[in-house]
């Protein structure tokens, strides 16, 4: 598996869905300048994959609120998931979600960021926190049956957030409003109460 922390966000130019219909040309360079948390799911029409679609879209607004877009992909077509979009969340679909959805039935996007499952055709369930220039921050990868924390995701974006305001680093666990701490060893004690 690549690290992909650290380096540029393989940029892609794919057709996506919304609610309101297709994307032609949704290119992942049309979002620099904000922060994006880029998500992979396996398939449309499976049973982990709405759950985690819905949850994140239930979040949507703390997203918005923090300046994040959210793109979920999958290697399937537009057409599939736009059929999903149609169907209501009681009935398993996706009906409701409201950012967009990238088709990739090509698996390059999948390729590139190397979640794809070899053998399988699917991708793994990566997600990716890239920052305003392009830059991915945080990437973590699951095994198909695990579903994630959207609450972590939000986590990591306010961890993120702070640091490029304050450029103090967030220890294990932190939370938006709690301690934080300056790089350097009397940061590291006073932030263990010995200073």
């Amino acid at each position: 598996m690549a690290v992909l922390v650290g380096k540029q966000a393989p940029e892609f130019n794919a057709t996506a869905v919304q609610e309101d219909g297709i994307i032609d040309q949704f290119k992942l360079s049309s979002l620099r300048g904000k922060h994006v948390v880029l998500f992979f799911y396996p398939l449309d029409f499976t049973f982990v994959c709405p759950t985690e679609l819905h949850a994140f879209s239930d979040k949507l607004d703390e997203f918005k609120k923090r300046g994040v877009e959210v793109v979920g992909v999958s290697v399937d077509s537009h057409y599939s998931h736009l059929a999903w979009l149609r169907i209501p969340r009681e009935k398993g679909g996706i009906g409701g979600v409201k950012y967009p959805i990238v088709s990739d039935l090509n698996k390059s996007i999948a390729r590139d960021y190397d979640v794809l499952v070899e053998g399988r055709g699917i991708a793994f369930r990566g997600l990716f926190l890239i920052d305003r220039q392009g830059i991915v921050r945080h990437q973590v990868v699951n095994d198909l049956p695990l579903g994630r924390s959207v609450d972590e995701a939000l986590r990591m974006v306010d961890a993120l957030q702070y640091f490029e305001t304050n450029g103090e680093v967030c220890p294990a666990n932190w939370r938006k409003g709690e301690k934080s701490m300056r790089a350097n060893q009397k940061g590291l004690e006073e932030f263990f109460g010995k200073s």
